[in-house]
């Protein structure tokens, strides 16, 4: 049985301590005060690059955000008080509703008055994009924009329909002020069968 070359005694294995082949083993050179100094210029560069594209990126994440607070503040800044108009809206056409002819015939510049403000008040809610929400009766009732005040059944009309409204809703912009208050068919009503004589 032959024996293993590495535990035989007269194996030409090369030893580290054997000053002969000492030189033939490369040995990396210590690097020099330069090298160190350019190592480390080198990692604080990448490390202040890294913190200055994190800035940058902040300073941009900030800017985006105070445009759009400033966009938001300008268009829902007034909806406390455009909430508060709403009833002056409600109001105005709730006087002008109650005017039957006698009275426009008798008091015409007042009427007109009140047309002419009511109109007046409309245009600064376009002005300021405020918008009605006026659903018609057989309209579907979107809870999103209309808030239902009562439920019944309702012989021509299918169950979620609009069968009154009682008061317009507003929204401004993409968000909702007012719903409009209406009232909802539960379903049709059943019919009972005629009874024969």
């Amino acid at each position: 049985m032959a024996k293993d070359k590495h535990l035989e005694p007269d194996s030409e294995d090369v030893f580290l301590d054997d000053p002969e082949t000492v030189e033939d083993f490369a040995f990396e050179e210590d690097p020099s005060a330069d090298e160190i100094e350019l190592d480390a210029v080198r990692a604080e560069r990448d490390e202040l690059k890294d913190r200055l594209l994190r800035a940058l990126a902040e300073t941009e994440n900030l800017r985006k955000r105070a445009d759009r607070d400033r966009r938001d503040a300008e268009l829902y800044g007034g909806v406390r008080l455009a909430r508060d108009l709403l009833s002056v809206h409600d109001n105005l056409g709730r006087a002008l509703e109650a005017i039957d002819e006698d009275l426009r015939a008798q008091a015409g510049a007042l009427v007109e008055g009140i047309e002419l403000t009511q109109r007046d008040l409309l245009a600064a809610f376009t002005k300021h994009k405020i918008e009605k929400i006026e659903p018609q009766v057989g309209d579907k009732f979107d809870p999103k924009l209309h808030q239902a005040m009562f439920e019944a059944p309702v012989p021509d009309h299918d169950a979620g329909a609009i069968i009154q409204v009682m008061a317009t809703g507003f929204e401004i912009g993409e968000r909702l002020l007012r719903p409009a208050q209406v009232g909802v068919s539960s379903g049709r009503l059943a019919q009972t069968p005629a009874t024969k004589d």
